[in-house]
């Protein structure tokens, strides 16, 4: 049971980073985020907004 949590935690924190990474936003933030709130982070991630700089 750990390890499926630990597990789905992992690949929360993956797909956060990629999607950040994608819409080029903060990628380290998005990942400590999807490690703190686990998949449920992962809709905002979607609407966060994209870097001015880029």
């Amino acid at each position: 049971m750990i390890f499926a949590l630990l597990l789905i935690n992992i690949i929360s924190i993956y797909i956060c980073y990629a999607i950040a990474k994608r819409r080029k936003t903060d990628k380290y933030y998005w990942a400590l985020v999807g490690a703190l709130l686990g998949p449920f982070a992962i809709p905002f991630v979607f609407f966060s907004k994209k870097n001015q700089n880029d």
